[in-house]
């Protein structure tokens, strides 16, 4: 769908459209050109998955996007998760072919855990694209009943769904991406680029310190190693002096990157790469965190711990005291121990129900205190909420979602 539309909007040239047909054809999957837009691994191209991340710009009338190909396969979620903390905004797709959404939104479906992933990673608007409208064959009356169910999930959420645009669109054939389509008269909504079109700009959060939590860093041929990351907060202007937690390494950057073309500084939303002089493959990684010297970010150690309250989406049975999951905040992944459960909160209100409980079972809402087992770079949400959302995993699903409260960040 979404290669569909940046060749729809030009993003991607013809003759790289006409690229990726020949390799489709070569993985004998004519059909799916459009997703290889975004799918460059090989094993991606194989199994027709997406397993990490792609970034690609594309304009619409009035925005310049920068749009992140997320994976929804439930074995790279934690990829998703790291586009997810990254994105202002999201188209959620969910699959109008009858069965399909119905699983997707179902108690442990990938739709609610996606969901509910980006309204505790800070994305506040929404697109909701109801996809495969070739498979139900454009039905007005299969569309209504996935935008009610789907409404119905987003609401229990906390999204303020009349606000929220549902598109029928169909990846495949191409319907209602940029132009209004024929095959579905009953709809007098916008296309999924109008509505795209319609996010607001969200206020650039400039005048806080600066945190480039890292995404990756390359090691580039004739440049040395290359950070890349999005800018959370703050300003990084060529020539600063920087400090990168927790591995302490202090440098200049040299120069700053975006869509491969150099530009003197970057502001919050911007997906940069930058070189910094005399940086070497062991001073940096992802789950890193960048700041300026004269406000080093915060680094939780293992000695210490911070105070989360927590919302629990999915677990088998409860979570109790010594629990050991993996904590995903920004683009880190750090194991964590729950230390203490202080109180259960009425998820509603927020009043406090009980202190001190043993447990806490699925959609619980709860006090918890939590220690990493290796160094963390995370900040209290009050101070700066792009930093202070986690979320909670483990066998492979998102156990629960929360904000840190407080923090020490241990001797």
């Amino acid at each position: 769908m979404m290669g569909a539309l940046l060749i729809k909007t030009g993003a991607v040239t013809d003759r790289e459209a006409r690229e990726l047909e020949k390799i489709a054809k070569e993985y004998d999957r004519p059909s799916w050109s459009y997703a290889y837009v975004f799918d460059k691994l090989k094993e991606e191209r194989q199994r027709g998955i997406t397993i990490d991340l792609a970034f690609r710009k594309f304009e619409t009338n009035s925005k310049y996007f920068t749009i992140i190909d997320a994976p929804g396969h439930a074995d790279f979620v934690k990829n998703m998760i790291t586009g997810a903390s990254q994105a202002d905004a999201a188209i959620l797709v969910v699959s109008g072919k009858k069965g399909e959404m119905e699983v997707g939104i179902a108690a442990n479906g990938q739709t609610r855990e996606h969901a509910y992933l980006a309204q505790t990673l800070g994305v506040k608007q929404l697109v909701v694209a109801i996809n495969k409208a070739d498979n139900y064959d454009y039905s007005e009356d299969r569309y209504n009943e996935c935008k009610e169910s789907i409404s119905g999930l987003l609401k229990q959420i906390g999204y303020p769904v009349k606000n929220i645009k549902f598109v029928p669109t169909s990846g495949m054939t191409g319907e209602n991406l940029t132009t209004k389509s024929d095959k579905m008269p009953w709809y007098d909504g916008p296309t999924l680029i109008d509505a795209i079109d319609e996010f607001e700009i969200p206020p650039k959060p400039t005048d806080k310190p600066l945190r480039v939590p890292i995404q990756d860093a390359y090691r580039i041929k004739g440049t040395g190693v290359v950070p890349v990351g999005r800018v959370e907060t703050g300003i990084l202007k060529k020539g600063d002096k920087i400090i990168i937690m927790p591995t302490g390494f202090t440098g200049e950057i040299r120069s700053i990157e975006m869509h491969h073309e150099e530009i003197p500084q970057a502001e919050p939303g911007d997906n940069i790469g930058f070189s910094i002089r005399g940086i070497e493959l062991k001073d940096v990684g992802r789950g890193d965190c960048m700041g300026h010297p004269t406000d080093v970010p915060t680094v939780v150690l293992p000695s210490g711990n911070w105070t989360g309250q927590i919302i629990v989406i999915w677990h088998p049975t409860a979570i109790a005291q010594g629990y050991t999951p993996v904590i995903h905040t920004h683009t880190a992944q750090v194991a964590a121990k729950f230390m203490e459960l202080n109180k259960k909160l009425d998820q509603k209100t927020g009043a406090v129900i009980e202190d001190s409980p043993k447990f806490i079972k699925r959609n619980e809402s709860a006090i918890v205190k939590l220690q990493p087992i290796k160094k963390l770079c995370i900040e209290k949400y009050e101070d700066i909420p792009e930093m202070g959302r986690f979320a909670v995993r483990d066998m492979g699903r998102t156990v629960c979602v929360g904000i840190v409260r407080d923090l020490e960040t241990g001797a």
